[in-house]
């Protein structure tokens, strides 16, 4: 494994080694839906859910992608000096439109000054041969990076949180994704009701499978005017949620499984305070729990990949 300073592949260190400087992303909210949100495939969303624990301030649908990209640089060029920036299309479902419209977000986001590419989140199931070819085609002049909800590799959990796809949809969505000439992503939720450790170290071995370039991990908040705040009100006793500490150690065994190439992008979510209902963490920030963890592999000598195998 090559070390960047750090026991795992950490996200700033490559960027720093692709582009050579801080490179930023400005999140975009163009008031998309998903498929288990408008009927389509369901409805109310993913039971975990509420967008407005991650949307900054200027992310509003009824602002145009230029307008919004102009007021996230504005912010971020007086609290940082960065010159580039990636348009990240994070909120719901950023494939689910027809393609000429598509075209039209990205071309709009990329024709903004200091813009050098894209960042795509966007659902396993909502993932079209059109929309493939242009983010390939995309990729020979700018940085795309496309982003999966994966969240669980158990189906039984998949349909417990109202996800209405399955794993097997996400590792062929990855699969015809592979080799297009454009940064793949994973997002996975760590601690979602009834998995076991066992099941949640065997994510590490799943991902691993999958042609990712990046991997998200978010611990399970319950937050606010979600579904599962409701099912954690009337049942508490069917979320085992983890403690900081417990948290810590089991990400120190998770990324000695986890493949060494994978770039780990964060660990945690932090969803702002008026809105998180449990665990309380006493507020602890990313770089904290970063820290935390740091620490913990140096304690256990372990590092990325060092108990992975190639299946």
């Amino acid at each position: 494994m090559k070390f960047t300073g750090k026991r795992y592949l950490d996200y700033t260190s490559f960027i720093k080694s692709t582009f050579g400087e801080r490179v930023q992303k400005i999140s975009l909210d163009i008031g998309f839906s998903c498929p288990n949100r408008d009927g389509s495939k369901g409805y109310g969303g993913c039971t975990y859910c509420n967008n407005n624990t991650f949307n900054p301030d200027y992310c509003e649908p009824s602002k145009s992608v230029k307008l919004q990209l102009e007021e996230g640089i504005s912010f971020f060029s007086k609290k940082y000096k960065v010159q580039q920036y990636l348009a990240y299309f994070q909120a719901y479902t950023n494939t689910y439109s027809d393609i000429e419209s598509l075209k039209k977000m990205y071309e709009e986001a990329l024709n903004i000054e200091g813009v050098i590419g894209l960042v795509i989140g966007t659902r396993p199931d909502c993932i079209s041969d059109e929309v493939i070819e242009h983010l390939s085609l995309l990729s020979k002049k700018y940085f795309i990076s496309l982003e999966f909800g994966v969240e669980s590799t158990l189906n039984k959990t998949l349909e417990k949180v109202n996800r209405c796809h399955t794993f097997e949809e996400t590792q062929q969505a990855f699969s015809a994704c592979k080799n297009k000439g454009f940064h793949l992503g994973a997002h996975l939720v760590i601690g979602l009701p009834g998995e076991t450790k066992e099941e949640l170290l065997n994510h590490a071995i799943e991902v691993s499978k999958l042609p990712i370039d990046t991997l998200k991990l978010h611990h399970l908040q319950i937050v606010k005017n979600s579904v599962m705040a409701a099912q954690y009100k009337r049942n508490p006793e069917n979320f085992d949620l983890f403690t900081s500490e417990e948290y810590i150690e089991f990400i120190s065994e998770f990324i000695g499984i986890l493949r060494p190439n994978i770039i780990i992008e964060r660990f945690i979510s932090e969803t702002p305070s008026d809105l998180l209902i449990a665990p309380n963490w006493n507020k602890l920030k990313n770089f904290e729990i970063m820290a935390k963890i740091d620490k913990k592999l140096e304690e256990k000598n372990t590092f990325q990949g060092k108990f992975y195998t190639e299946n």
